[in-house]
């Protein structure tokens, strides 16, 4: 991508230009990756517009090549492909790890691409949940993804505990939707004696709102307080800098913006400061093991100093495979400087059409500033939010349902155009209308 296309494409103010979508979809300086992906098709066979990036990525058309080569690997070498070929099996979570680290902020030291988001979750909870004394409570959002919800209490009970007593839930005032971020560090704050962790998303799932991991990091750690993130719906979506913002750990997964296939293998950081603390308690496994005398099969357990020490077993390789393709379009991108401000140009342009088409009919709960994610509600009383998202399916709009009220449409800067913006709220109009 030249970087005179993206210096131009910044200077596009969307408060005094008149442009249209066609003119603005010209001069994107990220069009031509659409191309690099399969866009799903209607049943009469024309291209959906697909706003579920937020639920499921799409597949990179690369995905395909990089799968075939681990499949031929094997077919040809058996075993010897843990060691042999252009991307050996022993190391190739590695080969993720830089590009991983650069889309995050993070040092290539402080990332490892493993199992699953729930699963990492509890591995860094292991080790970052240490209840002592009357420092014995975790912090939520009362809104938490439900698995999020359903490891923290787990993990309270792990400890002997009640979660009656051991979890601190955080709820927006009665007349917003929304959590305000002076609320939530405050709220840190004041309960900072009593806390062990504090657990916050990176976006909520459910509004969109984006939380200020800089700021209420920097809370938690005034006062003594461990912080974790789970970056689910910001990881490949949100340009953040983890590394200097300095949370103790964070968890995501890769088969939403970052298009790693349904299922695909998650990701964990922590940070430098951690890495190399042997004494930091964790639940070991022999992929975490020095790798220098891994095979020595000693029964002694010495982790290895980086990130990749919180390993259990060796990770599926073709889940890494699918999730290589995706990075390489990240990284031919730019990474998540142009993404980033390609999304606050869409959702910008997304937010005006709403507000000039469909005024008093919809809503957007999801306050002002970066993601994808625009979480949409009906306010007509004679028309059903549900029964507009099943026209809305019909018609070849994809989106997703949350209940009890939400569209979640999220246009993705990487294979989403601005005239799929415009179409999707002139249909907004159609269904009302009709």
């Amino acid at each position: 991508m030249s970087r005179t296309d993206f210096e131009r494409f910044k200077l596009v103010n969307f408060t005094e230009t008149n442009l249209t979508a066609a003119e603005l979809d010209a001069i994107d300086p990220l069009r031509r990756f659409r191309e690099e992906f399969h866009i799903p098709t209607t049943d009469r066979g024309e291209p959906q517009v697909y706003f579920v990036g937020n639920s499921l990525g799409l597949q990179p058309v690369k995905t395909a090549e990089l799968l075939n080569e681990e499949l031929e690997n094997w077919r040809r070498l058996g075993v010897r492909g843990h060691f042999t070929g252009r991307f050996p099996w022993m190391p190739y979570h590695e080969f993720l790890t830089s590009s991983m680290a650069f889309l995050l902020g993070a040092r290539d030291e402080e990332v490892v691409m493993m199992n699953s988001l729930t699963a990492n979750l509890h591995l860094m909870m292991a080790s970052f949940y240490r209840p002592q004394g009357k420092k014995r409570k975790i912090m939520i959002e009362g809104h938490a993804f439900p698995s999020d919800h359903y490891a923290v209490e787990s993990q309270i009970r792990w400890h002997g505990l009640d979660p009656a007593d051991a979890l601190v839930v955080l709820e927006p005032d009665a007349n917003a939707v929304t959590l305000d971020m002076d609320f939530v560090a405050q709220k840190i704050a004041d309960e900072a004696d009593e806390l062990a962790l504090v657990l916050l998303p990176g976006l909520q799932y459910y509004t969109g709102q984006v939380f200020d991991i800089e700021r209420l990091t920097a809370v938690a750690h005034r006062h003594g307080v461990t912080i974790g993130f789970d970056l689910a719906h910001a990881a490949g979506n949100l340009r953040m800098q983890l590394h200097d913002w300095g949370p103790d750990f964070a968890v995501w997964c890769s088969y939403k913006y970052l298009n790693g296939g349904p299922g695909s293998v998650g990701g964990c950081f922590v940070h430098k400061r951690h890495v190399a603390n042997r004494d930091l308690p964790r639940l070991a496994g022999w992929w975490g093991h020095d790798k220098q005398s891994r095979f020595r099969m000693e029964t002694v357990f010495e982790p290895i100093p980086t990130a990749e020490g919180w390993q259990l077993s060796n990770p599926p390789i073709l889940s890494l495979a699918a999730i290589r393709a995706s990075l390489d379009v990240f990284r031919r991108a730019g990474g998540m400087e142009p993404l980033s401000q390609k999304t606050q140009q869409m959702t910008t342009f997304f937010r005006a059409q709403l507000a000039e088409k469909l005024a008093g009919k919809i809503t957007v709960l999801t306050p002002p500033g970066p993601g994808c994610q625009l979480s949409l509600r009906v306010e007509d009383p004679r028309v059903s939010g549900r029964i507009v998202k099943e026209q809305l399916d019909l018609a070849g709009f994809e989106t997703d349902w949350r209940e009890p009220d939400v569209i979640r449409a999220a246009p993705v800067p990487l294979y989403n155009q601005f005239a799929e913006i415009e179409r999707f709220v002139n249909r907004l109009v159609q269904i009302f209308e009709a």
